[in-house]
């Protein structure tokens, strides 16, 4: 049996580091590509979806002096929570994962971020808020998933110059950058082909956050929809691992999001600087003026816009770019 060991990257602060993946059977890894195209490439997607994950094997982690053993959960997930408190520069920093079966094993290398200093965290939804995706059309959506590759998805006009001066905002050098999430209601089947798109799109480097594996053609059709409440928790642990941050919160108006945005700003009150959401129809939705005007009598400040150059404009008017 070959072994397929799932990294995604990790993040640390002065007193914890974590880092996650997924363990599953491995299929020919062509199966996997996100660059075949027409019916190829609708094929590769429908595969990542009929993974086999493999549960309770060890897991070992190796990053510097520190090495620590787990083990996989039933979905084949992991996680590493590990207290840390040695001295570590900013920035992306490697890691080791390996795991052994039998005779066998496995290697992989991952990443993870140690924020450089700032006063700023950048959290972004994904589909429709920067790749379009056309959640709000669930036929289109699944045509567009089946039928375009990694190299044919679009972005919206304007949204990686918004997100680039986000992460180059307050710092004095192009090295250092503002730390950004992806944090998504896509499962992390898709994980490889989002990492992919935002390096070919040249949209910062972020930690990725995406929702429970699925197991099976079935779930596929299902996929991005259903209960958001994942996003919730993930976003609050974020804010719970940076607490010191003010965040920029940038989503879109198809499902969810000014809702659930609405929820973190009352739970933390001082963190969040701004929301964006972007309008995915023709007209703007009542409700979602609605719960913006709320977050503004909480001190928040928001733009529901139609198009990134509107999002670029409050920016600078509010003095974060």
């Amino acid at each position: 049996m070959k072994l397929d060991l799932k990294l995604y990257r990790g993040y640390v602060n002065d007193e914890e580091l974590i880092v996650f993946g997924h363990l599953f059977q491995s299929w020919a890894p062509d199966k996997y590509s996100i660059e075949k195209k027409g019916l190829k490439h609708a094929y590769a997607i429908l595969h990542k979806f009929r993974i086999k994950p493999l549960e309770n094997y060890k897991i070992n982690l190796k990053f510097r002096d520190l090495e620590v053993t787990t083990k996989t959960l039933e979905d084949g997930y992991f996680r590493f929570t590990i207290p840390y408190h040695e001295e570590l520069e900013p920035g992306w920093h490697n890691y080791e994962v390996t795991c052994k079966f039998g005779q066998f094993g496995i290697v992989e290398r991952g990443e993870l971020l140690k924020p450089y200093p700032s006063k700023l965290g950048i959290i972004s939804d994904i589909d429709d808020t920067f790749l379009i995706s056309h959640s709000n059309n669930f036929f289109k959506k699944l045509y567009v998933m089946l039928s375009k590759n990694v190299n044919t998805r679009k972005v919206f006009d304007d949204v990686v110059r918004h997100y680039q001066e986000l992460s180059q905002a307050g710092q004095e050098s192009s090295k250092a950058t503002n730390s950004f999430f992806y944090v998504s209601s896509s499962e992390w089947n898709l994980y490889d082909f989002i990492a992919e798109f935002a390096v070919l799109h040249d949209l910062p480097k972020a930690v990725i956050k995406l929702k429970k594996i699925k197991t099976g053609l079935r779930d596929f059709v299902a996929t991005g929809r259903g209960n958001h409440d994942h996003k919730f928790i993930k976003i609050k642990d974020i804010l719970s691992f940076y607490p010191h941050l003010e965040y920029v919160l940038l989503g879109d108006d198809s499902q969810h999001d000014p809702f659930l945005y609405e929820r973190i700003i009352i739970t933390f009150p001082k963190n969040i600087r701004v929301v964006y959401i972007r309008q995915t129809g023709q007209k703007k939705k009542e409700k979602v003026v609605s719960v913006l005007r709320n977050m503004e009598s909480m001190g928040t400040a928001t733009c529901y816009f139609k198009k990134s150059d509107e999002a670029i404009q409050h920016s600078k008017e509010i003095g974060i770019i």
